[in-house]
């Protein structure tokens, strides 16, 4: 038996849970098992999946483990991913079926790419990416490990963005330059419906139009 699962029950979980699912009795000749796994199960079972800690499932007969990671805190979904590469578990990728991926687009494991994802050409993704509905990647982009997008992000062309970099709901990053791309630093945060139009640094939370960093509360 091939166990899947989805790690994290919570709305990121129960988004990508569907997509998993027609994902795999598209691609996937059975027998095979699909689960929410969460480290907190909230209930049994949620919206007709079963729900088991991290152990439980391990602890069932399998042929083979693979999980997609639906945590949308980037350096939760590192600290999750290390814990089955340590005990030999595969990623899978989601990827709804009207995704449109064009020319030279390279993508690392265990990404997440909701409907209406768009990834143009010449991208190069690392691993775990999470791309939300109605989000895009132009052209000529570097995107790094654990880097997560709300809905809607509108990432334009000539833009890097480093690891951990969160990208908030509606937000648009301003289309860089070749050989001088449009920096998001390591860590760094960019708020709902933010427009960015200058390199943002590492670990910090960027807000409005233009996009400035946050002042720090008194």
């Amino acid at each position: 038996m091939k166990r899947f699962a989805i790690f994290g029950a919570s709305g990121c979980g129960r988004g990508v849970m569907p997509l998993a699912r027609h994902q795999l009795h598209q691609s996937e000749p059975p027998p095979w098992d699909l689960v929410f796994v969460d480290d907190h199960p909230p209930a049994p079972e949620i919206n007709g999946q079963r729900v088991l800690s991290y152990a439980q499932w391990m602890a069932e007969p399998a042929s083979s483990r693979h999980v997609c990671v639906a945590i949308s805190q980037g350096g939760v979904r590192e600290s999750v991913v290390a814990r089955c590469q340590q005990d030999k578990v595969s990623f899978f990728q989601v990827k709804a079926d009207n995704v449109v991926i064009m020319d030279d687009v390279q993508i690392g494991p265990g990404a997440v790419l909701c409907p209406f994802v768009t990834l143009t050409s010449n991208i190069r993704i690392g691993q775990h990416f999470h791309a939300n509905l109605y989000s895009y990647v132009e052209h000529d982009c570097v995107i790094g490990d654990f880097v997560t997008f709300a809905p809607g992000v509108h990432c334009n062309g000539n833009v890097v963005i480093e690891d951990h970099a969160y990208i908030g709901s509606g937000a648009i990053l301003r289309q860089g330059k070749p050989g001088q791309p449009l920096v998001i630093g390591r860590g760094a945060t960019v708020g709902m419906g933010a427009v960015v139009t200058k390199d943002v640094a590492a670990g910090s939370t960027v807000v409005g139009n233009p996009a400035r960093p946050m002042a720090a509360r008194a």
